[in-house]
């Protein structure tokens, strides 16, 4: 019942996400107005904005004009219900028992609130989506809206600086406090997120903004913050590889051009760390397996 009602907090949290995706690089206030049909600026009523649900019974038109509803509006409300869960069984842990999965917090009716690990959930519950804005607000749009990135950053700060104090006091064995016993302090995430930047930074200079937008310089920076090292290799990896599959192949589909065209690239980034903030740990392994062959 709770790993269904996080779902269903996750449709509602993704559907205000379609509002920042829309909103935010029109200049419009997601605050401000209620939602209408972009066609026939109808303002819509509560029972034609029920995540995901709404989109099917409607067959994916508006209610008042027929217009088709861009898939993207579900899209965004099932993979934030989702990411709900996945993340909920990230912290948590999810194990299997003989009646099934269950979590081991659920022993306790507050288990949920107890120690850092709610910190934690309540932190990767802004950032992921924050993740989730940028991702199609860059794929719709080409942008990367510095109002999600600047107070992804502060959201950082504020929760490194609760949580990891006392690891960084510890970690005094080495140079700068980077790290003791396998816990990465903050300068770590610094020095990872400052690194990510100028790498990112030094491909715009050499290409003029034209292969590398300065949107992507700044949030490369904040994805290194919030990986750290060596979890931000693993993530940049992906995202060069998954873009130039994907970019090969729309090319070879003719629906990109060689020269002229661009490719957001946020996308990748955010598809690259994703999958290293959950599997980082296996990718780095195996790839080092591969090069000691």
């Amino acid at each position: 019942m709770l790993v269904f009602l996080l779902f269903v907090l996750g449709l509602a949290v993704g559907s205000f996400l379609n509002v920042l995706i829309d909103r935010i690089p029109q200049g419009q206030s997601p605050f401000k107005g209620r939602s209408y049909c972009d066609k026939c600026k109808k303002t819509l009523k509560w029972y034609d904005m029920i995540p995901v649900l709404s989109f099917l019974i409607l067959k994916g038109k508006c209610r008042y004009c027929r217009t088709h509803i861009s898939f993207y509006y579900p899209l965004v409300e099932f993979i934030t219900g989702v990411m709900f869960v996945i993340v909920f069984a990230y912290v948590y842990g999810l194990r299997s028992t003989d009646y099934g999965l269950s979590f081991s917090i659920l022993n306790s009716p507050f288990g949920l609130a107890q120690g850092g690990q709610f910190s934690t959930f309540l932190y990767y519950l802004f950032i992921l989506p924050s993740f989730i804005v940028i991702f199609f607000t860059d794929l719709k749009y080409g942008i990367i809206p510095d109002k999600i990135v600047y107070p992804s950053v502060v959201i950082f700060t504020i929760y490194h600086l609760s949580i990891l104090p006392s690891a960084s006091l510890r970690a005094g064995n080495f140079p700068f406090g980077l790290a003791q016993g396998g816990q990465f302090s903050i300068f770590n995430y610094l020095l990872s997120g400052i690194g990510a930047f100028i790498f990112f930074l030094v491909l715009f200079l050499i290409t003029k903004g034209k292969g590398m937008g300065f949107g992507d310089v700044k949030l490369a920076f904040l994805l290194g913050l919030f990986l750290g090292f060596p979890k931000i290799l693993a993530a940049l990896y992906l995202a060069f590889l998954t873009g130039a599959l994907i970019g090969s192949i729309l090319i070879i589909w003719r629906k990109k051009k060689l020269k002229g065209g661009t490719i957001p690239f946020g996308p990748f980034l955010i598809i690259g760390t994703v999958l290293s903030l959950f599997f980082g740990e296996k990718i780095l392994r195996l790839a080092s397996l591969w090069l000691s062959f």
